[in-house]
This record gives C-alpha cells, sequence and structure tokens, in this order.
C-alpha cells in the first residue's frame, strides 16, 4: 500500500476493513432507494462499476446505483448542480466553475495527479515546437475541464498569458476531428483520447500536467444529498477505495474493461491505465491549497464571474 492510501482518512478505513454504513444512525435519513453516479469513461470510476464495489458497500441499505455517463466534467457537474445525479468524479477546474456559478456542490474526497495522463499535443510535423511557440496559435481544448487548467499554468509557466493564444472551445469529439483536419494547431486533452491520438504516430507532445504541476481529481457530491445522507457518501468513498486496492495489482484487467467499455483497442487503453495513479486521498491541506491556487488563477483571468473560496464547499464526513 502506497504512503498517499495510507493518507486515506479514518472513516474510509474503516469502511474498507468492513464496517457497516448504518443509514438513519445519529439524526440521518432513511436510506435513499437509488444512488445517482456521475462517470466518464475513464480511470478507478469504470473499474468502481465494472467490479461492483460501490453496489456491495450500498447493499446493506437497500440503495441500488445508478449510473449516468457524461463525456466531459463540466456537463456532469450541471447534472449534479441540478439533483439529476447525486454523485460524481471530475478533474480539477470544473468544481471551480461549478462553485463560481453558485453550484450546490461540496468536495468529497480527492484522485492521485493525473501526471502524463493529459497533455497539450501539436501534430509531428507542427513547427511548434515549445509551449511558448503557442503564442497567437488556436488551441483546441473543453472549457471549464482540467485541460483548460493545464493549458492555462503551461502557458504561464512559459511567460504567457492566455490571452496570447486563441482558445477553441470544444468537447473531445469535436476536438479530435478539428485536430485531425488541421483545423487547430494544438490539442489540450486527456486520456485515453492523448493515448490514442499519440497512437497514430503523427503527434508530438509539447507538455504533460506531470511536467507542469500536482493537480488532482475529485469526487464530488451534491450539497443537499451529502448532508441528508453522509452515510451514503461515505460508503460509495470506501467502494471506490476497493476498487482502487484492485486496480494498482490488475492493470491488464483494467485496461480490458475500459477497452470493453470504450471500443478502443485494449492497446490504448494499457497506455492509460498504466499511467494511471489509482486512490482515493483525504481532502488534506496540501490538495485545497493546489485546487485554491487553481481557482484563484481562473479568476485572476477573468474566466469565472467571482472568486470562490474551495474550503467552503469540503464535505465533512460522519463520524463512525
Amino acid at each position: 500500500m502506497t504512503s498517499t492510501r495510507r493518507g486515506v482518512s479514518a472513516l474510509i478505513l474503516a469502511l474498507a476493513a468492513g464496517l457497516p454504513v448504518i443509514p438513519g444512525a445519529a439524526g440521518q435519513e432513511p436510506a435513499p432507494k437509488e444512488f445517482r453516479i456521475g462517470y466518464q469513461k475513464v480511470g478507478l470510476i469504470v473499474v468502481a462499476r465494472r467490479q461492483g464495489t460501490i453496489e456491495k458497500r450500498l447493499a446493506a441499505a437497500g440503495t441500488r446505483v445508478r449510473w449516468v455517463e457524461f463525456q466531459a466534467g463540466p456537463p456532469l457537474l450541471e447534472a449534479l448542480n441540478a439533483g439529476g445525479i447525486d454523485f460524481g468524479y471530475t478533474g480539477d477546474t470544473p468544481p471551480i466553475f461549478s462553485q463560481a456559478a453558485g453550484g450546490n456542490l461540496v468536495y468529497a474526497g480527492a484522485v492521485p495527479p493525473s501526471g502524463d495522463s493529459e497533455a497539450v499535443v501539436v501534430k509531428a510535423d507542427s513547427p511548434i515546437r515549445t509551449v511558448g511557440d503557442l503564442k497567437g496559435r488556436t488551441v483546441a481544448v473543453a472549457r471549464g475541464t482540467s485541460s483548460h487548467n493545464l493549458l492555462v499554468a503551461a502557458l504561464e509557466k512559459a511567460g504567457l498569458g492566455f490571452a496570447d493564444i486563441k482558445p477553441a472551445y470544444l468537447l473531445p469529439a469535436d476536438a479530435g476531428s478539428a485536430f485531425a483536419n488541421d483545423s487547430v494547431d494544438a490539442w489540450t486533452i486527456w486520456d485515453p483520447y492523448l493515448a490514442l491520438t499519440q497512437a497514430r504516430n503523427d503527434t508530438r507532445i509539447l507538455v504533460t500536467s506531470g511536467q507542469t504541476f500536482e493537480a488532482p481529481a475529485f469526487f464530488l457530491a451534491n450539497r443537499t444529498f451529502a448532508e441528508t445522507h453522509p452515510g451514503i457518501v461515505a460508503g460509495a468513498l470506501a467502494g471506490l477505495s476497493d476498487a482502487a486496492d484492485w486496480a494498482d495489482g490488475h492493470r491488464d484487467q483494467v485496461a480490458q474493461a475500459l477497452a470493453d467499455v470504450t471500443g478502443l483497442p485494449f492497446a490504448i487503453q494499457k497506455v492509460a491505465a498504466d499511467r494511471t495513479h489509482f486512490g482515493v486521498l483525504p481532502l488534506s491541506d496540501a490538495i485545497l491549497s493546489s485546487q485554491q491556487t487553481t481557482a484563484d488563477r481562473f479568476f485572476r483571468l477573468g474566466l469565472i464571474p467571482r472568486a470562490v473560496r474551495v474550503r467552503d464547499a469540503v464535505w465533512t464526513p460522519p463520524r463512525s
């Protein structure tokens, strides 16, 4: 077990050791009949769905799990805010945009930083050799996603401002097409799209997240749901921790599961699985400080309408 895994909160460790979640205890409301989880076809959340680890944790409560798919984090958080889902997983940036818009969300847990699984890429024959060469160029990026943050941070590190490039706000499917037909000069994207475009041998990486900053992803919950059913949220985190323990030692099976749900070749998903850091982390001061830095960056650039205090949206787990 890694040191980051050992850092998981005492509550999640207790749950992972087999202590039951008891909805209705300590003044909690009765368990809901359904727990709706928003997911993208990436990483740990897919493993948990395939393994049924969350379902196993919530079985005693009589709560069934319904999975709702999204292409990216921003629409997932729109659904979370509207009460269409209760829980979900996104990169670092979507919750900042949601919080700035008054979203009804809380941070429930974190995922280790993405490392080399997110990058800014150009065509192999592009004259663009460094991030600094992006000045005046058009870069495809999904607005309000972790890739948006990577692009902004990478530009700053290279001495450029976000205003120095021309952003083309596109979700991955449309961005991939624009990149392929040279409608954009560069693309900032995450796995498995990154692994797929790398496999075509006509792309070149300018910079990865791991070369730029430490940016974790997050598990988030609808604030009202988390306050009403904290035991269910805690059980979901425990199920995710179970899945992370399994995934660390079974990366071939993880890659196959991802290939099955996405239709992408096993070899592509194996690349993505091998560079994924699996885990469920507590919301430490370091993680929250990093997220606050990101929030301050987006406000400074005028990309969110108001300043946000990340700690105002941190969920406090129930004590076992």
